[in-house]
C-alpha cells in the first residue's frame, strides 16, 4: 500500500523491500522479529526535525528511505553540517547508548520514511542480541571516520576552492558516468553547502561560477557534472 509521498508503507522489517547493505537490515530472523515488535514507522516531509542538538535522547531513528542532514551549532548561531545520513543508517546511537543528549540536530533533506525505537526498548534489545554489537561498532566507526574527514575538509583545506572541490569529488565517488563526465545530484542549497565547508553562501556561489568558467564542472538545475576531475583535484592538493 502506498502511503504519504508515494512511499510503500513498511509494516515489517521481515518483509521489507527496501533492505540496504546495513547490518540492521540483515539481522538474524530472531533479532529481526524482536526488532519488529519494538519499532514504529512514520513518514516525514523535507525539513522535518527528527531531534535537536542537546535534546535529551528518547530513541534511535533508522532511515528506511530518504536523506537526513546532521548539523551542530555554536552559541553564536553558526551552523556546520557534519554529514548527510542515508538510507540504512541509524541515528542517535551514541546518545541513546550513553544516556546522553543528542550531539547533533537531525533534519530531513527530502521526504523520508523513518523507523523509531524508544531508548529503553533499544538498550534492552541490544542487551538481548549480542550480534547487534558488531553492527553498532561498525556504524560508530563509520561515524568517527566521517567526522575526521569533515574536519580535514573544513580545517585543513586552506582555501574555499579546495574545500568545495573536495566536497564535490567526495559526492561523485558513486556518481553516474557519461562522456560529459561524472554526474552529481547536489542534495544541498548553496547556503547548506557553505555550512558544510565552513564558508559563506556568496563564496560558494562565486566558486562554483569560477569552476564553470574554467570548464571544470557544468551545472543544470541541481545536477552537477564534473567535466575535469584532475582539474578539481589540483585545488584539493594545492
Amino acid at each position: 500500500m502506498r502511503g504519504p509521498y508515494g512511499f510503500e508503507m513498511i509494516d515489517s522489517c521481515q518483509t521489507c523491500k527496501l533492505r540496504k547493505p546495513s547490518f540492521f537490515c540483515h539481522m538474524t530472523s530472531k533479532a529481526t522479529k524482536d526488532f519488529d515488535s519494538l519499532r514504529s514507522s512514520a513518514t516525514y516531509p523535507a525539513g522535518a526535525m527528527l531531534f535537536l542538538e542537546k535534546q535529551q535522547s528518547r530513541g534511535v531513528f533508522i532511515i528506511c528511505e530518504g536523506e537526513v542532514k546532521l548539523t551542530i551549532s555554536s552559541s553564536e548561531g553558526k551552523t556546520l553540517i557534519l554529514r548527510i545520513a542515508k538510507a540504512g543508517e541509524i541515528l542517535g546511537l551514541t546518545a541513546v547508548l550513553g544516556g546522553k543528549p543528542y550531539e547533533v540536530t537531525a533534519e530531513t533533506l527530502r521526504p523520508c520514511q523513518i523507523a523509531f525505537v524508544r531508548r529503553d526498548d533499544f538498550v534492552r534489545f541490544v542487551g538481548e542480541h549480542s550480534e547487534v554489537f558488531r553492527a553498532i561498532v561498525r556504524q560508530l566507526s563509520s561515524n568517527y571516520n566521517g567526522a575526521c574527514e569533515q574536519l580535514r575538509t573544513v580545517v585543513l583545506s586552506a582555501t574555499a576552492q579546495g574545500r568545495l572541490a573536495k566536497l564535490l569529488l567526495d559526492w561523485s565517488s558513486n556518481a553516474d558516468g557519461s562522456k560529459a563526465g561524472e554526474r552529481v545530484h547536489l542534495p544541498l542549497t548553496h547556503e547548506e553547502i557553505a555550512e558544510f565547508i565552513g564558508s559563506s553562501r556568496e563564496t560558494v556561489t562565486r566558486t562554483l561560477s569560477e569552476f564553470k568558467t574554467q570548464q571544470l564542472v557544468t551545472l543544470k538545475g541541481s545536477t552537477l557534472t564534473i567535466a575535469d576531475r584532475p582539474g578539481l583535484e589540483r585545488f584539493v592538493t594545492a
